[in-house]
Formats: C-alpha cells, sequence, structure tokens
C-alpha cells in the first residue's frame, strides 16, 4: 500500500514554510526521498584565529542589545560571526540569497556562503522547526548546485543557539547533530567549526 502524500502536488511551498508545518520531520522529508538521523556528530574543526576579540565583541553586545528580534540576533549575534569566517577566508557573504529549484523548493537563504556551500538558517525560538526548514534548504542546494561536494552543511541558529546539520548527497541522508552550542561561552567550539568546515 502506497503512503498517501503530505504535500500537495500543485501546491507551492516556500522553505519558510516547512517550519510551519505541522508533519513530522521524518515524513517532510520522506517527500523528497531523504531520511534524517540524530547523533552526536564528529564536526571538521579548525582554529586558525584567536577566537577572544569576537567572545568580547559579543558579549558587549549583548550587554547593549537586549535580542528579542530576529533582526537584533542577526545584526548582534550572527553578522559579526559569519563576517569573521568570511573574511579570514576571503569568500562572499550571501544574504537572503534566492533560490528556486522547483515549486516545492524555493525561498531565500538567510546567510549562503557558496565556497563551501554553508546555509545558515536563522529562527526566532524554536530549533526543532527551524531544522526542518533547514533540512529542506539543503535538499533544495543539493539539487541547485552541479559542485560535487559530497555532503553539505548548514547550522540553524537563533543567535544565541546554534545547531549543526549536514546532508550525505549520495545516501541521501540528514544528520542532525544531537549537541548545541550556546554564545558567549561556546564562541570558541562555533568558530573552530565554521572554520572547519569552510576550511576544508
Amino acid at each position: 500500500m502506497t503512503k498517501a502524500s503530505i504535500l500537495d502536488p500543485a501546491a507551492s511551498y516556500t522553505f519558510s514554510k516547512y517550519a510551519e508545518l505541522p508533519f513530522d520531520i521524518v515524513d517532510i522529508l520522506a517527500e523528497f526521498g531523504v531520511s534524517i538521523k540524530n547523533k552526536s556528530l564528529q564536526l571538521p574543526q579548525q582554529s586558525p584565529i584567536d577566537s577572544e576579540p569576537l567572545k568580547i565583541e559579543l558579549e558587549e553586545n549583548l550587554a547593549l542589545v537586549d535580542p528579542v528580534s530576529e533582526m537584533a540576533r542577526r545584526e548582534a549575534l550572527i553578522f559579526p560571526i559569519l563576517k569573521t569566517v568570511c573574511k579570514f577566508i576571503q569568500a562572499p557573504l550571501k544574504i537572503e540569497y534566492p533560490v528556486r529549484v522547483s515549486p516545492w523548493l524555493r525561498g531565500n537563504f538567510d546567510y549562503f556562503i557558496p565556497t563551501r556551500l554553508l546555509v545558515i538558517e536563522a529562527k526566532n525560538a524554536d530549533l526543532a522547526r527551524g531544522f526542518t526548514q533547514l533540512a529542506v534548504e539543503l535538499i533544495a542546494l543539493d539539487q541547485w548546485t552541479e559542485n560535487t561536494t559530497p555532503t553539505l552543511y548548514g547550522t540553524v541558529t537563533t543567535g544565541d543557539t546554534w545547531k549543526f546539520g549536514l546532508f550525505h548527497r549520495q545516501a541521501k541522508k540528514i544528520e542532525k547533530d544531537i549537541n548545541t552550542y550556546a554564545l558567549p561561552n561556546d564562541i570558541h567550539r562555533i568558530l573552530s567549526i565554521l572554520f572547519g568546515i569552510t576550511l576544508l
């Protein structure tokens, strides 16, 4: 017996819509022939710079700004980190980057580092729903680019909390890290992982 589709074949879905759907992430990803597994990821890590100045900047930002809105979190917490990474690796940082693969896979990546195919999704407070959106964005990125990189990386963040995931393109499998990292205490680890991914 064939399982009924939970997505409307005639409908159009933006990436952000997937964070609002009432369905389980397993069922949503199954619509694209993709599975998901929660595990403790061994993410690549490199520390090419001293992260202490960035930690001090983020602590100052947190003291000055109450990051209650998504815009405040983006400007005070997320952008300084991504700017630090992109400045060092000499790569562009795409913001609100539009992608359209199909009616089911369309929308904007909040942040995108194209040299290493890293997608960063900023969400208000719900990391679980945010990860569903991130997973769909990784599926879209897989179909949108011809890059032969076997693994795509992504992270969903509320600004002060970060969770990473990756997409094994050949196996069509998403892996979601069971670990989360919090600012400002884990900035060294977050920065190390971002450098590890972008300097692969």
